[in-house]
């Protein structure tokens, strides 16, 4: 190792430590560090140690305090990199190097505001954080108020955002999840259907906008009972009116883009869809004749069109595996529910007293609603017992579509044909992977303690951020990841259930890279990355000398760095 002034035109030289080393029998030579902030009497001792001298005694180097910094690195480089921290804007400097500070501490640590200011805190650090943004002591009320900033900042943030990755034309993916609260004051909070199976709690309900790769872009937040269909309007206004966009293509499930929203909101505004039936709709095509189910004896997809959809494209797809899987599933509940109506039975019979047809029709309905499948049984309720049987036909009926389901898109076939079409409406994935990183793997948007109506709406747009870096990090560390570096591979059918690629088959089995490293998921890549320490220490030359250190990164941590274009030595 060496130490090598480096001219930099106008600038002062770059004083860098640098390692030379041979490769294909060439010597190169690679920057170990950048050394061009230390003082001169600090880089001349290094100097003098590197040639073999004696630059401090033996115990002149005092470590005062490590800090994990690795992961810190990794996040707000890549926030710098794409720019992220400009579109915050600066007219309040300290609340951006706040609201920077949480959007790292959503990915590496998410928790509350009380914790997060104590891990910030220069006396209660936990990570390196605070010290990098040079934010000195934090509490929770200055979090809170640069929360409220960023609320008022999230339409002018978004609008930049949709700049960068909408245009007219494109698909744009919308999904709505909910989550629930920690007590009952906030005027957003309602009792509604709960996706997180939180029976009582209250909730909000929240609609994502992503890109067509599943990069997002914009969120809203609603009262906790608002359905999934009612929250469209206010996302058509959004990309007609804020963005500017005066043509896409929506994309959305079933329960969100219904006849009705189409004939209200979706065709007065000259907007395209890509949407899916009902399961009664797909039964009323075959019943009226216009699905044949013949169609699939020799392929899985067929497009169709139907009078009850003018101007619609109708493509009706067959996915064996999914047919299978749903035969398995009701055939489960099916037993469930016999079993549960077996156990009242032999209660009844138990009884010295007629329970009552009206009792026994509470516990049947019990039953009923658990397992939901009531309208496969024929019953017959008395005074006394009751007694069931499976229907059937109805069953019968039912699994003859197992496996079907139907598209429906406003879209040209010359815009965009059938095949292409089934792979925009599975692009959904890509929301649904956003809501379960937001709301469980890594950002855990909930449980939600927040009681300010606007202070909610900010929380949740921070959330939204944190995946936005998140979501680019995770694109160039494929490679380190498990994640699949060619999802989009060709396959022979668009119906057909995706197949992890070569690659990533071969990182699945191994658990090693193509580098012979290990293979992480995203959350142990970070704590690898957290132990590469930032250390706060003092060098005593003629004249101490305070300095950071980092140490040096791992083959995996260096690698990581590389891939996300940071280096971990630039604490600023």
């Amino acid at each position: 190792m060496y130490i090598e002034n480096v001219p930099n035109r106008d600038s002062p030289a770059a004083v860098l430590l640098r390692e030379s080393y041979r490769e294909d029998g060439k010597v190169k030579k690679r920057t170990l560090l950048n050394l061009s902030q230390w003082p001169p009497a600090l880089v001349e001792g290094l100097r003098i140690l590197l040639k073999g001298g004696h630059a401090v005694p033996g115990d002149g180097l005092t470590i005062h305090r490590s800090l994990p910094h690795g992961h810190v690195a990794a996040v707000l480089g890549t926030v710098r990199r794409i720019g992220l921290d400009k579109l915050l804007g600066r007219s309040q400097p300290r609340h951006c190097d706040l609201i920077l500070a949480l959007l790292v501490s959503r990915i590496i640590h998410p928790a509350s505001k009380l914790a997060t200011a104590r891990d910030l805190s220069a006396a209660t650090a936990s990570t390196s954080l605070g010290r990098v943004l040079d934010l000195g002591s934090v509490d929770e009320d200055e979090l809170y108020a640069a929360l409220d900033w960023l609320g008022e900042r999230q339409p002018a943030i978004e609008k930049a955002l949709a700049k960068r990755h909408l245009k007219d034309g494109t698909l744009v993916l919308y999904d709505v999840s909910s989550s629930y609260f920690e007590g009952r004051s906030c005027q957003l909070a309602h009792l509604g259907y709960s996706r997180d199976g939180k029976r009582g709690k209250l909730q909000i309900v929240y609609g994502l906008l992503c890109a067509a790769d599943g990069c997002p872009v914009a969120i809203e937040v609603f009262d906790g009972n608002t359905g999934d269909p009612s929250t469209l309007p206010a996302q058509i206004d959004k990309l007609k009116t804020r963005f500017g966009l005066s043509r896409v293509v929506l994309v959305g499930d079933r329960g969100m883009i219904t006849s009705a929203r189409i004939r209200d909101d979706l065709q007065p505004n000259g907007l395209d869809w890509i949407s899916s039936l009902r399961a009664p709709q797909i039964q009323a095509l075959v019943n009226q004749g216009q699905l044949q189910l013949s169609l699939f004896d020799t392929r899985d997809l067929a497009e169709i069109s139907a009078p009850d959809y003018p101007g619609e494209r109708l493509i009706v797809c067959k996915n064996p595996l999914l047919a299978t899987e749903r035969a398995r599933k009701r055939e489960d509940l099916l037993q469930a529910t016999e079993r549960a109506f077996t156990r009242i039975q032999a209660s009844l019979r138990r009884r010295r007293k007629p329970a009552g047809a009206a009792k026994i029709g509470i516990m049947i309905g019990a039953v009923v609603n658990r397992h939901k499948v009531g309208k496969h049984f024929h019953l017959a309720v008395t005074e006394h017992n009751f007694t069931f049987k499976r229907d059937v036909e109805a069953i019968a009926s039912e699994a003859s579509l197992d496996g079907i389901y139907v598209i429906r898109t406003s879209v040209a076939a010359a815009d965009l044909d059938a095949p292409t079409t089934v792979r925009a409406y599975k692009g959904l994935s890509h929301a649904e992977r956003a809501f379960r990183s937001l709301k469980t793997v890594d950002l855990k948007i909930r449980p939600i303690h927040h009681w300010l109506e606007d202070r909610v709406r900010a929380h949740v747009f921070l959330c939204m951020l944190a995946y936005y870096v998140e979501w680019h990090m995770r694109e160039r560390l494929k490679p380190i990841l498990f994640d699949d570096e060619e999802p989009n591979q060709e396959r022979a059918s668009p119906v057909a259930p995706a197949q992890p690629s070569a690659s990533a088959e071969a990182k699945r089995a191994s658990k090693l890279t193509a580098q012979g490293l290990p293979v992480h998921s995203f959350q142990t890549l970070l704590r690898d990355l957290a132990t590469c320490t930032l250390n706060q220490t003092t060098i005593a030359l003629a004249k101490p000398i305070a300095a950071n250190l980092v140490t040096r990164p791992t083959p995996v941590q260096a690698n990581a760095f590389n891939l996300l274009a940071i280096d971990p030595n630039r604490t600023q």
